[in-house]
Formats: structure tokens, C-alpha cells, sequence
């Protein structure tokens, strides 16, 4: 393979360039340097908040894109590249179906601030991880602002205890189990593969000079979109079956070292 090709790089956020304690690595914001010097672009894609993106990669904030919230949402800097709210009409209709689910924990996610209920102080410590800026309301259903998601919490396993019982919702939106503990339920075109495909279109950059790292089905639709597609070691058998390629865990510069190797070969080719 010819990584020398490669015009844009774009991974996920948890379990892919984060490392098991939500850290990016120094040796990451090194390797960036070299990537923009050659004019790589790369993109943040990630089912978190597009603040909580930014605070990750504070010192590369104005040189990078951002695809937020699975990708409803999509930012250069100032500008707002894409913007896919869950349809007004939807959000009772879900969180009717979450009222029958127990031990859950419901989140409206909008472009810049996330809602969710005062209920629980145990979730509301897990929740600021993923969203630094958020607010506490009675009741979800009263909240008639625009959202972009409504992602759910479990803290034992999303796919076995919420997933099951929001599938049917696929006839007409889209839900994903984004992580161990989440599922993201939003608009059919909100996910990281339309976002994706926006921006390569944007900056003209074809699939063959695509190169995408994720780790949960959340990332399956942009994987497709990149011939150098991989695989973390950590990640769900669905995205080792889909990526053409393998690398290393999250806790292992996974990320890091396939960046290595291409610019290495970039600088090979000149």
C-alpha cells in the first residue's frame, strides 16, 4: 500500500486516538505539526460534544475539522460546515420509548450545549467527560430547542440493555451503539459517514486519499469511505471486519504509529 497518497486523515476521538484515560499523546500533537507542514488535513469524528473535541485537542483547535455528535454536526474554526437535527417531531417519540427502559440516562444533545435530567449525580460525574458544557432540566420532553441527537447512557453495556429495545426506531432514524456504554439515536443522514463524505467533497479529496481510524460501530459508515481504513486492535469485531486494515490498541500510539509509517512515506516519494 502506498500511504504517500494519503490528503486527509480523520479518526475517532474515545478508543481510537484517546488512550484508556481520555488522553491525546504528545507524540499525536507531533505528528500533527509534521502533517499540516505537508498539508494533510486531518478531522476530528467523534459521538462526543463538539466543545469536549475541542478542549481534547486545545492546541491544534484552529488548524483542524470537527465532526461532532456522530456527525450532525461539523465545524472549521468559526464556520459551520453541517449542521443534521433530529427532527422536532422525533424527540417525544424516543424519549417515549426510553420511559419504558430502565436504569438509563437520557441526553439532548444540541450544537453547543447538552440537556439532560437532574436525577442522577452519579451520571452527571460520567457525563462531564464527553460534555463540558451542559444543563440540568426538569423534564426533556418541556425542552423544545433544536437537537442534533439523543444519546443514551448505561453503565453496564448499551448493547445489551438499551439497544434491543430502540432497533425498531431504524425504520425512520438512525441508532447506533457508539460505545460500550452509549447508543445515539438521531436523524437518518446524522452519522460520521455523511459528514465525512461532505467534507472530502469540500476540500476534494477522493476515497483513495482518505485515511480513517475508528474502533465502534459508530465508525462504520466513514471507514467505507477511505481505502486506508483501520481497525483499532480494541475494536468491535463489526469495525475489524469492515476496515481493510489492522493497527495497534488505543493504549499502544495505535493511531500514532500508522502516522509514522505515511509520513514516512511521504517523505520517501520526494
Amino acid at each position: 500500500m502506498d500511504l504517500s497518497k494519503v490528503k486527509m486523515v480523520v479518526t475517532d476521538m474515545d478508543g481510537t486516538l484517546l488512550n484508556s484515560n481520555h488522553e491525546v499523546s504528545n507524540r499525536f500533537f507531533e505528528l500533527f505539526e509534521e502533517m499540516k507542514q505537508k498539508g494533510i488535513i486531518f478531522v476530528a469524528a467523534s459521538g462526543r460534544q463538539y466543545h469536549s473535541i475541542v478542549d481534547k485537542l486545545e492546541p491544534i483547535k484552529n488548524d483542524i475539522i470537527v465532526i461532532a455528535e456522530n456527525g450532525g454536526f461539523a465545524m472549521k474554526q468559526d464556520t459551520e460546515l453541517l449542521a443534521t437535527p433530529l427532527p422536532n417531531e422525533s424527540k417525544n417519540t424516543v424519549l417515549n420509548v426510553l420511559d419504558t427502559i430502565e436504569n438509563i440516562h437520557p441526553v439532548l444533545c444540541g450544537k453547543h450545549n447538552a440537556y439532560i435530567k437532574s436525577d442522577s449525580k452519579e451520571f452527571e460525574a460520567k457525563l462531564r467527560e464527553y460534555y463540558t458544557d451542559y444543563k440540568v432540566v426538569d423534564d426533556l420532553k418541556d425542552f423544545d430547542g433544536e437537537i442534533l441527537k439523543i444519546a443514551i447512557y448505561h453503565f453496564e453495556s448499551s448493547e445489551k440493555y438499551i439497544y434491543p429495545s430502540v432497533a425498531h426506531l431504524e425504520d425512520s432514524l438512525k441508532v447506533k451503539v457508539s460505545g460500550e456504554n452509549w447508543v445515539d439515536i438521531s436523524s437518518p443522514n446524522a452519522h460520521k459517514g455523511y459528514a465525512l463524505q461532505k467534507v472530502q467533497e469540500l476540500y476534494n479529496v477522493t476515497p483513495e486519499e482518505t485515511m480513517v481510524f475508528g474502533d465502534y460501530n459508530n465508525d462504520l459508515e466513514m471507514l467505507a469511505l477511505a481505502h486506508f481504513s483501520y481497525a483499532m486492535e480494541n475494536a468491535h469485531p463489526n469495525v475489524k471486519k469492515a476496515a481493510n486494515y489492522l493497527t495497534d490498541n488505543n493504549d499502544s500510539f495505535g493511531v500514532e504509529n500508522v502516522l509514522q509509517s505515511m509520513l514516512k512515506a511521504i517523505d520517501l516519494k520526494k
